[in-house]
């Protein structure tokens, strides 16, 4: 629900709210208070925000010692805003959320407007849970008349669903005997209904450096890499969809002048769509044509060529008490030769393995055996050292592991942001 379009707006206030704000647990109304644990890696997560505004509540640190765990989760809506579920979970039962509120944020809204939005959202679900505890009492609610502009806005759209965006971006560095600059820009329409989704998008990046050695002479390098793409998807039902897309590109890092592929998709869900910002687990195939036109002859001598392919995407993820998983496996296969293949998988784990301790992977493994585009000529030790041309490899993987452990005080009440240097805590 849109909360900035509702015509009742609750305003929750404790009275007096000042005397809770930054106290030491609630014991004043005894063990009735109802503690919550704020599970929230979504965008616009102000853990101290939060603490500060809902202050009729115990906020603790682990989600053993809560009688709620607030599992929130966040996904983008079509129109560019963010579409956010907040799961009111008892830890001890896992049949599900005894509550779920949504909230959707304005594309146009500030971080601070998502926050507050948030914030609401996240306190009128609460109250559900406070109605019968010595709590209930001391809440008011506030009446606020609906905004007659933001009304009239819902009732035509001149854009009829098309959102637009423009992006750009410059830097630039130097030194006595050195210099580099790099430029970037993007350009994104994008048109979201329940039945069918279009995208469309460019994007480009120059990359220049500049290197005078002892000697006088300079050594300069270029990157560029420039991308258009369109997708079109229509929902078939709860679970399946279909679509196409088309890609041109050109990369000097990839010896392509220009490459250019189309085709068609069809992808299956699971889990159905509306249940997206919690588990997915999907299948897409796809089917393309590709076109190559190279910048250097190739090792395979030849400076263009148009192959057949098909790629299966396998992907799973899930947010949940426990923590959070996100995997996937593709495999992509050109079909002029089965011994010409990639195989992608990636992994991102955050499990919390008991009270306090947490175990974060983070992994991304390639099986390349699909370089026919590099050129056949050596590269220049320039070209190696800047990693401006793409290398002869039969794998690639980035591999991270860490873990966190945190103990004492199950209370986290209190802020004090005093010489924070601005930095917002999430716990």
């Amino acid at each position: 629900m849109k909360l900035y379009y509702v015509s009742l707006v609750c305003l929750l206030v404790v009275a007096p709210a000042s005397s809770l704000l930054g106290q030491e647990p609630r014991s004043e109304i005894g063990t009735q208070v109802l503690s919550v644990f704020l599970d929230c890696n979504a965008p616009n997560c102000d853990y101290d925000h939060f603490r500060r505004e809902i202050t009729w509540v115990n906020w603790v640190r682990d989600r053993t010692d809560g009688d709620v765990h607030l599992l929130t989760t966040a996904e983008r809506t079509g129109g560019g805003g963010w579409f956010y579920t907040l799961g009111y979970l008892d830890p001890r039962e896992s049949n599900g959320a005894s509550k779920t509120m949504t909230y959707v944020s304005d594309p146009d809204a500030t971080d601070a407007e998502i926050r507050e939005g948030l914030t609401q959202t996240m306190a009128l679900g609460l109250v559900h849970l406070v109605d019968t505890t010595p709590i209930a009492p001391r809440l008011r609610v506030v009446y606020r008349e609906p905004n007659v502009a933001a009304r009239r806005r819902e009732d035509g759209d001149p854009w009829n669903l098309w959102v637009f965006q423009l992006n750009m971006w410059g830097s630039l560095e130097a030194e006595a005997q050195q210099s580099s600059y790099s430029m970037r820009g993007s350009a994104d329409a994008s048109r979201v209904s329940e039945g069918h989704k279009v995208n469309i998008s460019v994007s480009g990046r120059r990359n220049r450096d500049t290197y005078e050695h002892d000697d006088g002479d300079e050594t300069v390098n270029t990157s560029e890499n420039y991308s258009a793409d369109v997708l079109s998807v229509w929902s078939l039902s709860d679970n399946w969809s279909a679509g196409a897309k088309a890609n041109a590109n050109r990369s000097t890092y990839m010896n392509r002048d220009l490459a250019m592929s189309a085709g068609p998709a069809v992808e299956y869900n699971v889990f159905p769509y509306d249940e997206s910002t919690r588990r997915q687990f999907t299948f897409r195939y796809t089917v393309e044509v590709e076109s190559f036109n190279y910048e250097r002859e190739t090792v395979e001598a030849k400076l263009s060529e148009v192959l057949p392919r098909h790629t299966l995407l396998v992907a799973a993820a899930a947010q949940q008490p426990w923590g959070e998983i996100r995997v996937s496996v593709e495999g992509i296969q050109y079909l002029h030769d089965p011994a010409t293949h990639r195989i992608n998988t990636d992994i991102n784990i955050e499990w919390r393995l008991f009270r306090g301790f947490s175990l974060d992977v983070w992994g991304d493994f390639s099986r390349i055996k699909d370089q026919f585009y590099l050129p056949s000529e050596g590269l220049t030790p320039e070209e190696v050292l800047l990693r401006r041309r793409e290398r002869e490899s039969n794998y690639s993987y980035d591999i991270s592991v860490g873990f966190s452990y945190r103990f004492g005080s199950k209370f986290a009440n209190v802020v004090n942001p005093r010489m924070g240097g601005g930095r917002r805590g999430r716990h």
